[in-house]
């Protein structure tokens, strides 16, 4: 994430993919990494699926299931082993699904490298500050605030305490009027 100010997209010679998400996703995402960037990019695999995605080359680069590195201490050392490797991109599937996604943070904390996000359709863009549109897009999208809930639901937010708040005085005024009749 250090390279959030750097709009220089690095050589792609060690790159750190984490399936996080359909791995129909990488199936042919990772044969095109090969073509257009030559047959000698390494290509780590970072993934809780069993066997590995089409086009894989595992002679050119690892697979870390994340079922070997279990708990908090699991998670540094498989952060210091691929940081030790000097991946030069990271790439993560962000297709709004929760899988695996406390490994997505950690790498994404825990590496030096460019850092591009793999949506659902098989687009993707660099972190970087200059697609700071995109980015806020992409965020209001997965919170559910993109198109009319953009307006919507945050007003639906600030107004729903002051909702709950006026039913639960009706409601104990109602029955203060019931014990006091009673009385």
């Amino acid at each position: 994430m250090d390279l959030f100010f750097s709009r220089r997209i690095t050589n792609l010679t060690k790159v750190v993919l984490v399936e996080s998400g359909p791995r129909s996703l990488f199936d042919g995402f990772i044969g095109d990494l090969y073509e257009l960037h030559g047959q000698d990019i390494q290509i780590d695999l970072v993934t809780c699926y069993t066997g590995h995605p089409q086009g894989f080359r595992p002679q050119n680069g690892a697979i870390y299931r994340v079922q070997d590195y279990r708990g908090w201490g699991g998670a540094k050392t498989l952060a210091r082993l691929i940081r030790s490797k000097g991946p030069s991109v990271l790439g993560i599937i962000c297709a709004g699904v929760p899988v695996m996604s406390k490994w997505k943070w950690l790498l994404l904390v825990a590496l030096r490298a460019k850092v591009f996000v793999m949506n659902e359709n098989g687009d993707y863009f660099w972190i970087d500050y200059s697609n700071w549109k995109v980015i806020l897009h992409f965020m209001a999208f997965r919170a559910g605030m993109a198109g009319d809930n953009g307006v919507w639901l945050p007003l639906r937010m600030l107004v729903f305490p002051f909702g709950l708040a006026y039913f639960a005085a009706y409601a104990a005024w109602l029955h203060t009027r019931k014990w006091v009749r009673n009385i």
